[in-house]
């Protein structure tokens, strides 16, 4: 299986907005999600998405602030975060599952990117 490469991480200030991209070669029959964990931390669902794409879920912490997108096309999937805050700040991962959607399980994806930084400032 291809890898998942995670792009678009860095540094802002709380208020501001950050999107994420995640290569996705090969995935396209494969549901998504983003993770993220903060050091100490374990590892949180913060967004997943369906394989067409029709379908969100998200965890009530980033509700209304983030969005889940894809482009089969481009084999590409995005995390949008708006109204960033200092506890967004994390590594932001990128995970396949072929099995099951709508989950922000972290044992329901077997496929793994090696992440992207995310850091919000006050």
């Amino acid at each position: 299986q291809e890898r998942l490469v995670e792009s678009g991480g860095g540094s802002v200030q709380a208020g501001g907005s950050l999107r994420l991209s995640c290569a996705a070669s090969g995935y396209g029959s494969y549901c998504m999600g983003w993770f993220r964990q903060a050091p100490g931390k374990e590892r949180e669902g913060v967004a997943g998405v369906s394989r067409a794409g029709g379908t969100t879920v998200y965890a009530d912490s980033v509700k209304g602030r983030f969005t889940i997108s894809r482009d089969n096309a481009k084999n590409t999937v995005y995390l949008q975060m708006n109204s960033l805050k200092p506890e967004d700040t994390a590594m932001y991962y990128c995970a396949a599952s072929i099995v099951i959607c709508g989950t922000l399980r972290a044992d329901h994806y077997r496929y793994w990117g090696q992440g992207t930084q995310v850091t919000v400032s006050s």
